[in-house]
């Protein structure tokens, strides 16, 4: 991140132009999902192993996504709770068909 942003509304655009490959988002999709399976199976089960696979499995395919196909390292490192958020915002302007003006505003083609 060449910039340093000192909020989440300058934070956002950083955020979406690092995920510019449309694999490396839906990888980011891959670990939304395992985040929300995990929570709802600790919920429904009591669990909290599920947890472990939660964490385990989200951070492998977002990092994936950034080592093997972006080639940047992850905005974790930085902004951890900005990045967790922005992470399922993504994920739920995607599910919701929304997220193509946000990548255009922050100048990332949806296509790649």
């Amino acid at each position: 991140m060449s910039k340093m942003a000192n909020s989440f509304s300058e934070f956002w655009p950083i955020y979406l132009r690092a995920h510019s490959v449309p694999l490396c988002r839906a990888l980011h999709y891959c670990a939304s999902i395992c985040g929300l399976f995990a929570v709802a199976m600790v919920a429904f089960t009591g669990n909290l192993w599920w947890i472990a696979f939660g964490l385990v499995g989200s951070y492998a395919f977002a990092w994936a996504g950034h080592f093997k196909v972006e080639n940047n390292v992850p905005l974790t490192f930085k902004h951890p709770l900005w990045s967790l958020i922005a992470d399922y915002r993504m994920f739920f302007l995607w599910a919701g068909g929304r997220l193509g003006q946000h990548l255009a505003a922050a100048g990332v083609s949806a296509k790649g």
